[in-house]
């Protein structure tokens, strides 16, 4: 058993044939996992002390940031984590799209179920700080399911956001990232079954041992990203939060503006543009569908057909850079 563990380890870890000409575009799953595992540790050193209670969220989460030790830095450690996991996740995808990666279908398709269960893990725990926009941004959102008899009462635990809604997403919010952390795995065997892309698209005989080689790439990519995790999280160099969420809810004063956090920022830009809830919830299922959908070209053939037929060195690079600019522009 102890050689067996031994040499799977030296299979996938050091010996994994990786192609030659994989560059820094490649480090984002690595850095994808150390962030989601800094988020595992700080998310339970947090959950020890958080009280999901509507009379006692607000305070609990200001007696972690006042009272406690080092309270405040796992506090904006999670949140900047957040934030890191979502840019790493989008630049995954855009990587992915832009060198054909849903050529692999297995991989693809459990790495966009991981996808999901960020969204999902992200707004329930959007909700957990009770703060203002905390409030009606749940409010918003769970009003759009309104269309679905009986949905809003079965999420809610009634007619409107209220404490068994805060009780169900506290333990929504600390069980979904362990079923994540389930699908890594899934994903990262998926991708050694059929092993890694590389920029020209399609297969290459051309490979190198992981180790020593592409781990020190994804060790300087760690440094790049750790340094920026680390001055965000201890001066707030960008301001991602919004001050109305420092403010204890209020149920009869809206804000003048429901303002999401910026990874949500696509998806609210698609609910504010359709005028009706069931369609605007719609449309954005249909956007994730889209990227499923993608996965239906398995043939290498069928890709390299495409990328003749639209006369450029890569079909998608026009896609991907109105992507890149659509998500500037927001």
């Amino acid at each position: 058993m102890n050689f067996y563990s031994i040499n799977l380890v030296k299979a996938h870890l050091i010996n994994y044939p990786c192609p030659l000409n994989i560059n820094f575009l490649w480090n984002y799953g690595f850095l994808l996992g150390i962030i989601f595992f800094v988020q595992i540790i700080t998310g339970v050193f947090l959950a020890s002390r958080y009280t999901p209670d509507v009379s006692y969220a607000y305070y609990s989460i200001q007696h972690i940031l006042r009272e406690l030790w080092s309270g405040w830095a796992f506090r904006y450690m999670h949140a900047t984590g957040a934030s890191l996991v979502f840019l790493l996740t989008y630049l995954h995808i855009l990587r992915g799209l832009n060198y054909s990666y849903m050529y692999l279908p297995l991989s693809w398709i459990s790495g966009l179920i991981l996808f999901m269960i960020f969204i999902v893990t992200a707004f329930v725990g959007y909700v957990l700080p009770w703060g203002q926009m905390s409030y009606w941004g749940a409010t918003v959102i769970t009003n759009l399911l309104s269309s679905i008899p009986v949905a809003v009462i079965w999420i809610c635990g009634g007619y409107t956001v209220s404490d068994p809604t805060i009780k169900r997403f506290f333990v929504l919010h600390f069980i979904l990232p362990f079923i994540g952390l389930c699908i890594v795995f899934i994903h990262i065997f998926f991708l050694h079954l059929h092993g890694s892309t590389n920029p020209l698209g399609y297969d290459t005989a051309l490979k190198i041992p992981f180790y020593p080689n592409l781990l020190s790439l994804d060790v300087k990519g760690f440094n790049n990203v750790i340094i920026l995790f680390l001055i965000q999280s201890l001066f707030g160099i960008i301001p991602l939060s919004h001050p109305d969420n420092a403010i204890i809810v209020n149920t009869y004063v809206t804000p003048s503006q429901i303002v999401p956090e910026w990874y949500f920022l696509p998806f609210y830009a698609m609910l504010k543009t359709v005028p009706s809830k069931p369609a605007g919830l719609v449309i954005v299922l249909l956007s994730l569908q889209l990227l499923f959908l993608l996965a239906e070209q398995r043939s290498l053939t069928t890709i390299i057909q495409f990328k003749m037929i639209f006369g450029a060195r890569d079909y998608s690079v026009p896609i991907i850079w109105f992507m890149c600019a659509f998500y500037a522009l927001l």
